[in-house]
């Protein structure tokens, strides 16, 4: 086999040369490329100027270095997405969804949609920035501007493509929300891990993830996906104090459950820090079809935001905004979220409580999921449970580094009445049992 040519004097061109062969399948995933000697040789160039090209390279993840095993082309970034499973005559319980019988009814015969919107017009609607400016100050008691995205996925990857450069680091919990992963590695970021106890993302694991060069830190403060884990008010505090000694970093919070939780909000973001952003998606408590977030920031972050939602660009819709606000407005909107709210926690609390009972390990008190600790590879207890007629979700996929292996599941069981519950609990026993066995 004849090896691809990789052609350049310096190590701008020498890293075009690869990407256009990787590009054109020359160099495939996984194949080993020249060692930096070899290619220094061939091409009459200093050592340093190929190992320069190589480590751009690894930072937008197109390569990856294996020390001795040399630099290879990097396999294509597998990617998970929230939904439910197509055609399935199982049970589902992976989606991730919220209850649509929960979610409050559109208002379109009551929104204003006589005064259309133009190229030019001011970004946020009028209704809606009075509402949102009055709930966010009371989460962020300091100044703000606010911003308007496409759901919080939108926010995350537009407050990255504005605040960083290719291959620089981002801190996520581990394990994370599926959308989070997705958007800093096919951003060309390069995640750093930061583990979740109890009380949430631990100190020691921002402090790493800080020494690790993160230049922003994403945490959910409550109902965190996949876990359900909250913050403490003493763990956000202790937190507050390490962000606090590191200035430079950007503090995202997705508050993604914000109106329907039932545990306070703690923030991690230190007081008169510079670059924050706080992220509330309306997608558990209006809909995910509504496609709207609210963003609260500091003014440099607001400013760099509006050159990625500028008039006539990628503005989001006025009307969507309009009925947002309707929604929001509407005098049967409050009992209807309280009542969502109430649901889901009362689901929740009653899987976990009988999974304790049967001996099983389920963490997190709050949001739309379960996240079970099975103690066996969550595969073979997948496919036990599919023979019972459970579509269950592997926690491999939500880890920064996927591990088939894992033995966490994820489950999504709020719609199930008490005999299902039961019926669950006890299967998902005899399914870790026959794991076991297996």
């Amino acid at each position: 086999m004849v090896e691809p040519t990789i052609q350049g004097s310096t190590a701008q061109e020498i890293a075009d040369s690869v990407r256009a062969l990787i590009g054109s399948g020359a160099f495939r995933s996984g194949q080993t490329l020249p060692t930096v000697r070899a290619l220094a040789g061939r091409l009459g160039v200093n050592r340093n100027t190929v190992a320069a090209a190589y480590l751009s390279l690894a930072r937008v993840g197109v390569v990856e270095s294996r020390g001795r095993g040399g630099t290879v082309v990097a396999e294509p970034v597998r990617t998970e997405e929230e939904g439910f499973a197509a055609e399935t005559v199982l049970r589902d319980l992976g989606s991730g969804n919220p209850d649509p019988d929960l979610l409050p009814l559109p208002v379109l015969a009551e929104v204003d949609l006589r005064t259309p919107a133009l190229y030019g017009d001011a970004l946020i609607d009028e209704g809606l920035r009075s509402w949102a400016s009055v709930w966010l100050a009371e989460a962020q008691p300091r100044g703000f501007e606010l911003s308007v995205t496409s759901g919080a996925v939108d926010a995350l990857e537009r407050l990255l493509v504005a605040s960083l450069a290719h291959g620089d680091v981002v801190g996520l919990e581990d394990p994370c929300f599926l959308s989070s992963i997705n958007v800093v590695k096919l951003g060309g970021y390069r995640p750093v891990g930061i583990p979740l106890d109890d009380e949430g993302m631990t100190v020691e694991g921002l402090r790493a993830a800080i020494d690790a060069g993160a230049r922003t830190i994403v945490c959910t403060p409550r109902a965190h996906n996949p876990t359900g884990i909250s913050l403490s008010a003493e763990r956000a505090a202790a937190l507050r104090e390490v962000l606090a000694a590191a200035p430079h970093v950007l503090v995202i919070e997705d508050d993604h459950y914000s109106l329907l939780s039932r545990r306070p909000y703690h923030s991690v973001i230190p007081d008169g820090h510079p670059r924050w952003a706080l992220v509330r998606s309306m997608s558990k408590f209006l809909g995910p079809d509504l496609r709207l977030a609210l963003l609260a920031s500091d003014s440099d972050t607001a400013a760099q935001l509006r050159t990625r939602l500028s008039p006539g660009k990628t503005w989001v819709s006025r009307i969507l905004q309009r009925v947002a606000v309707g929604m929001l407005d509407h005098p049967d909107t409050p009992a209807a979220l309280e009542r969502a709210g109430a649901h889901y926690a009362e689901r929740g609390d009653a899987l976990r409580a009988l999974l304790r009972e049967r001996g099983i390990t389920a963490r997190g008190d709050d949001g739309l999921n379960v996240w079970v600790e099975c103690g066996v590879d969550a595969r073979a207890v997948s496919a036990a449970m599919m023979r019972r007629g459970w579509l269950v979700r592997t926690g491999g996929g939500f880890l920064l580094e996927p591990d088939e292996a894992s033995p966490q599941i994820r489950l999504t069981a709020h719609t199930l009445d008490d005999a299902e519950l039961v019926a669950l609990a006890d299967d998902l026993r005899a399914a870790i049992a026959d794991a076991r066995r297996r």
